[in-house]
């Protein structure tokens, strides 16, 4: 499971006791370190997620806790799942490297489990992801499912194919530039079967980089790709996927335009493949641009009328417009077309919300407080963080030099560390929005 909230707890516990060090409680500081981090690390320790074929389950102290006190059931049957969404974080780059902390929230009607990056992450992302229909996936979810892997053999692959290492093609992007410019103005014939079965090769293997954050790797195997087949919509699209990637790595907004760029080319390409649109249109919401992914879930609704992921982009697309009406109507679209009964369930319950935010002012009121709060409660811990980090360093560096600076800086450590634990636990209260249920309907 997702340690995050372990060491939060474990990082507020150390506080309190070089507080006590500070003020000379030597022994009782000694007693809070060795209780909270040995209880921390059973915790951790302790806290698994398996996966059976059919439920998945969390076991240790941590779901006996949450069994206790949430009255909520530790396990999900995978019949039961309502979406699955991943979330990335960028823990290091390094030339054209990066790599990524992955982090999967599972949903279903009663509960919710995470788990993140680690030792058996890949095992579990293969054992449970394909199990899963693909209507309940994010994008990032399909990625995780289909390209990632184990850097040692995507390594290898990369070496077989002929893609250098990121200093290498760094050093030879220009030459490379050149060579692609030139290929462009001569023209080509059509690709044979050798060429195209080596243009599938190139692409698996620039995706597999590019889940491993090898960027600068991914990018010359797509190009190679791209030189044989430049007319397949999935590969354009797929390749718009890694600029984004390099956009958000490097803070290059050229590279965001190009990747919308790509997208375009890969919605005009693919124009009668409605899990395409799908998958380009969500980019699109991504990317922010409503507008565009709105004309593209359209047009998978006309491939397809359906597509219960498009009726849900749309739905996203009118509530980023404030036109509650039309968010109703989507959802209720997305009920009537929904694959399953846990799809339908997620369907009518957003449907169900929006409906009653549509027609009960005291409720809309209610909810906009909420959503002020949760925002400024956000806010507050954002920067409680940064202050509290900042002022624990004052407070150390401070004692060598005047107590006076070390006094403020452990007061303003203290302040800002009471600050970020109260926004935290409302975070954890208001993140939950008053409980519709979903109409029989």
């Amino acid at each position: 499971m997702s340690p995050g909230g372990y060491f939060a707890v474990a990082a507020i516990f150390t506080f309190v006791a070089l507080i006590c060090l500070r003020t000379h409680r030597d022994l009782l500081a000694l007693i809070i370190i060795a209780a909270s981090w040995t209880a921390i690390s059973i915790l951790v320790l302790t806290d698994r997620l398996s996966f059976d074929g059919t439920f998945l389950s969390r076991s240790g102290l941590g779901a006996l806790a949450q069994r206790v006190f949430r009255r909520s059931p530790p396990s999900i049957a995978v019949a039961d799942i309502e979406r699955l969404e991943v979330t990335s974080l960028r823990t290091l780059r390094r030339g054209g490297n990066v790599r990524y902390r992955y982090r999967v929230e599972i949903v279903s009607r009663d509960s919710v489990l995470s788990f993140a990056s680690g030792r058996q992450f890949l095992k579990m992302i293969k054992a449970l992801l394909p199990s899963i229909p693909e209507h309940k996936l994010d994008v990032r979810a399909c990625e995780l499912r289909d390209h990632l892997a184990n850097l040692k053999d995507v390594r290898a692959d990369a070496e077989r194919l002929g893609i250098a290492p990121a200093v290498v093609l760094e050093n030879a992007r220009e030459a490379a530039e050149k060579r692609i410019e030139k290929h462009r103005r001569e023209g080509r014939t059509e690709a044979l079967g050798e060429d195209l079965d080596r243009a599938a090769s190139l692409r698996h293997a620039a995706n597999d980089l590019r889940m491993v954050g090898r960027l600068q790797q991914s990018a010359e195997g797509f190009r190679r790709a791209l030189l044989i087949e430049p007319h397949n919509a999935r590969m354009i699209y797929e390749y718009a996927r890694l600029l984004k990637s390099q956009a958000s790595a490097f803070g290059d907004a050229r590279l965001l335009g190009r990747a919308c760029a790509a997208l375009r080319l890969a919605a005009r390409r693919g124009p009668q493949d409605a899990r395409l649109l799908e998958r380009i249109g969500e980019s699109f919401l991504e990317y922010c641009d409503p507008p565009r992914a709105a004309r593209v879930f359209r047009r998978a609704l006309d491939v397809d009328e359906d597509s219960y992921r498009a009726q849900l982009g749309l739905a996203e697309v009118a509530l980023s417009d404030g036109k509650l009406a039309h968010v109703i109507h989507h959802y209720n679209e997305a009920v009537r077309v929904a694959p399953d009964k846990a799809a339908a369930r997620l369907a009518r319950r957003e449907a169900d919300y929006y409906a009653r935010l549509n027609n009960d002012e005291d409720y809309l009121a209610a909810e906009v407080r909420r959503m002020n709060w949760l925002e400024g409660a956000g806010l507050v811990q954002r920067l409680t963080a940064r202050v509290s980090f900042a002022a624990l360093l004052i407070a150390l560096l401070g004692s060598s030099f005047d107590q006076m600076v070390a006094g403020l800086g452990w007061a303003l450590a203290s302040s800002s560390i009471i600050g970020w634990s109260g926004s935290l636990i409302i975070r954890r209260f208001l993140a939950t929005r008053n409980r519709v249920e979903p109409s029989d309907a």
